[in-house]
């Protein structure tokens, strides 16, 4: 189970950190680009060391006015330097132990090749035995697969995802789930079965190793607990990244 955690700035804080590092065994940790400053990512990697959570670094844009939620276009070695960047910065704190690309830069890095290629390009130049987090299929699981990196595919059990496969857009309706019992059924089926009910009611295939739950979802304490008991009772063993 993975989540995305750091992503208060300053003062202001979004979700409970704290609570969700006792449930999930991955933190996707904000970088200081979308969310995050150096004293807030400082001690969340420390509470997550302590508490046995691998740490990855969530990149981002550089949008932190938009959460890093709006696409931006970048010319791929801008790219590639800033997903670099904030690797870095996030392991002056912490042994990172795999990437994953957040909101706009997630999504458009699963369907163009330009940067997707960007941010194959600073995993391999960070450190090439460090795992992708990304959704199976997309095109930087293809391209992290072929620069021999090591891919895992997620699934996001409090998301709606759309026939194809992508996830419904966050402005779209049906694109987060809040059902603690909804959420935690669709994590089973996606670690057991391997496919999730689109929106539309289509079952499409996701073969995943890692379930995501964000930390900025309303109740996601509650969900990201249902979703570990209820992984637990369908006899799934838990493990964070090696």
């Amino acid at each position: 189970m993975n989540a995305d955690l750091a992503e208060g700035f300053g003062q202001w804080r979004l979700g409970d950190d704290d609570a969700l590092l006792e449930v999930v065994t991955s933190a996707n940790v904000a970088c200081g680009f979308h969310a995050g400053d150096p004293s807030l990512m400082r001690r969340v990697c420390a509470v997550a060391v302590d508490r046995g959570v691998a740490i990855g670094a969530q990149v981002s844009y550089r949008d932190l006015a938009g959460f890093g939620r709006r696409r931006i276009d970048y010319e791929p070695d801008e790219l590639r330097d800033d997903v670099l960047y904030q690797i870095g910065a996030l392991s002056a704190f912490g042994r990172v132990r795999y990437v994953k690309p957040h909101g706009a830069l997630y999504n458009t890095a699963a369907v163009d090749e330009g940067q997707a290629s960007a941010v194959v390009a600073a995993v391999v130049d960070f450190a090439p035995d460090l795992p992708v987090l990304c959704q199976p299929g997309s095109v930087l699981a293809r391209v992290a697969g072929a620069a021999g990196l090591t891919v895992v595919g997620e699934g996001f059990a409090d998301r709606g995802y759309r026939a194809d496969g992508r996830l419904v857009p966050r402005s779209a309706p049906g694109a987060l789930v809040h059902d603690p019992a909804a959420v935690a059924e669709r994590a089973v089926r996606m670690a057991v079965d391997g496919s999730v009910v689109a929106v539309d009611g289509t079952a499409v295939s996701v073969p995943v190793r890692s379930i995501c739950l964000h930390g900025d979802t309303p109740g996601a304490v509650t969900l990201a607990r249902s979703v570990r008991a209820a992984l637990a009772e369908a006899g799934l063993e838990l493990r964070s990244f090696s």
